[in-house]
């Protein structure tokens, strides 16, 4: 059984027992949060969407908070001598996922 979620502007498909990394969330580590934007959910019967979904959620526990690895981004115009370089690390909150309610 899996489903597929919406959060922080992107899609993830999760099953129960696996652990993501998703855009930061507003939680601690040791807290749950529910996901509410279930855009799919596979179950025995088959795979559910639209209508069908509007009333499943996803309840997922904060593993930890971090930050990506940092990406280096460089300006460079030629002939004119400029350059820019900048750096920039994304915050992440890694998440388990522990039931998906459909």
């Amino acid at each position: 059984m899996y489903a597929i979620i919406a959060t922080g502007g992107k899609q993830y498909k999760v099953a129960e027992g696996d652990e993501i990394k998703v855009e930061k969330l507003g939680a601690e580590a040791g807290e749950n949060v529910t996901f509410d934007q279930v855009l799919a959910v596979s179950t025995d019967d088959g795979l559910k969407a639209g209508s069908d979904v509007a009333g499943a959620t996803v309840t997922a526990s904060v593993v930890k908070n971090g930050k990506f690895r940092k990406v280096i981004v460089y300006k460079y115009k030629r002939k004119t001598g400029y350059h820019k370089k900048n750096g920039h690390r994304q915050q992440y909150t890694q998440v388990k996922i522990e039931k998906i309610n459909a």
